[in-house]
């Protein structure tokens, strides 16, 4: 098996907990009474200052020093700790399983994959078809984590058919790839779903594919019956909580991603880390505290595989995301571009549904919750709040409740547009 290189890029999730766990014991040095290398003038904070005669009370009774050796033990259990927790992530046995079901269609290193293939009662005829579009970054494996944990699965076994998007590794000429090449390609990749159903499907987007899953509803609203939108961004300065890093290094990065032709993964890891620094050291230190062989760590590792794998992503549209969306906010001002037409939801009168997960931190919730304003926004649009994160509405034990189950009856009830209509 291939070794684990996460949680990507490793060097920067252990150097933080060091850095930072480092620094309490520096602090102390300046700020402790008596210490050459504090300044009479620098008063501690607040906290510190109601600890002070504690640790002095506790010095009396052990002996000068006592503080100082239990604050390097505590630093020593903690990074060992961390270590340990990776260390647990990257040798567990468990790898996903799950085979693909066939590819039906392909464009350069683009497939589609048929989830319906394997089930009869999504081959039946008259089956609603559905193009599923996950994100250009993150790969589509969460919506098939497991046989349980299988969004797509649950939709086949509804009697839908999903046609899932795999994008793949941008080869050289996707590296070229600007977001109106990759709304083309599904613009012809729905023609192909449309013939094959003899109907309009049904469009689903996710995350970043859900913002492309717009323009594409803008620029073939005869062959969508529907787009539903899961976390789907729009407004990206609605709420720019938390990325305070992604728009200070956006335009440096998109100069790296000029000169390189993309950007790597790793770069794409650190703008998720940015988010929350120290999100690694409290999820591997509650994995190390799991049943090793329990279902709850089989999920994480498989989680934690589909976070660490990733595509990187073609230079021209790593511009247009850090630079027009992220910078200038071309979509919410209504100033995106696909193939020379402006992508105006408010023009969009294809049935939508925009599910926004309440908890999300990598979307948050008001840029998502744009497409469903009722002036603004999709013209139909209905709108359905999730209390759970920006994963968790996939993979999470409610997700089934709370996500899945109306979606599907929303998917499934949408009016047939005959094949009639989709020729055009």
């Amino acid at each position: 098996m291939q070794t684990r290189l996460g949680p990507r890029p490793l060097p920067l999730h252990l150097g933080t907990a060091l850095m930072t766990w480092a620094s309490s014991e520096s602090a102390w040095k300046l700020l402790k009474p008596g210490s050459q290398n504090s300044s009479p003038a620098r008063e501690p904070p607040e906290t510190l200052a109601a600890l002070l005669p504690e640790i002095g009370a506790l010095e009396e009774r052990s002996g000068a020093g006592q503080f100082e050796q239990a604050l390097q033990r505590e630093i020593r259990r903690r990074m060992a700790r961390l270590a340990d927790g990776v260390l647990a992530y990257q040798r567990h046995d468990v790898h996903r399983t799950l085979a693909d079901p066939p590819a039906v269609w392909r464009e350069g290193n683009t497939r589609l994959l048929d989830y319906g293939a394997t089930n009869r009662g999504a081959r039946k005829r008259g089956t609603r078809a559905v193009l599923v579009v996950p994100s250009l970054i993150n790969r589509w494996e969460v919506l098939d984590l497991t046989e349980e944990k299988s969004l797509l699965r649950a939709m086949a076994a509804q009697g839908l058919r999903p046609y899932l998007v795999d994008w793949g590794t941008p080869d050289d000429e996707e590296r070229r790839f600007d977001t109106t090449a990759y709304v083309a390609r599904l613009e012809r990749a729905l023609g192909f779903v449309a013939k094959r159903a003899r109907r309009a499907p049904a469009v689903l987007g996710y995350c970043m594919g859900g913002t492309l899953t717009v323009a594409l509803a803008a620029r073939k609203p005869r062959r969508v019956a529907g787009l539903a939108l899961m976390a789907a961004p729009w407004d990206f300065h609605a709420d720019r909580t938390g990325h305070a890093f992604l728009l200070s290094t956006g335009p440096l990065l998109a100069q790296l991603a000029d000169r390189v032709g993309e950007l790597p993964v790793d770069i794409l890891q650190t703008l998720f880390w940015s988010l929350d620094p120290w999100l690694s050291v409290k999820k591997f230190g509650r994995f190390l505290g799991m049943d090793q062989q329990g279902e709850h760590a089989k999920e994480f590792v498989l989680l934690e595989d589909w976070l660490n794998g990733g595509a990187p992503l073609a230079g021209p549209t790593a511009r247009e995301c850090l630079v027009d969306w992220y910078g200038d906010n071309t979509p919410g001002r209504n100033k995106w571009v696909v193939g020379g037409r402006r992508i105006v939801p408010s023009k969009i009168k294809v049935p939508s549904l925009v599910m926004i997960p309440s908890g999300d931190r990598i979307v948050p919730p008001l840029s998502a919750a744009a497409l469903a304003d009722p002036k603004k926004g999709l013209k139909k649009a209905r709108r359905i709040d999730v209390p759970l994160g920006h994963i968790g509405m996939v993979v999470s034990g409610r997700a089934r409740e709370l996500c899945w189950t109306p979606l599907i009856d929303w998917i499934s009830a949408l009016p047939v547009r005959r094949s009639r209509v989709v020729t055009g």
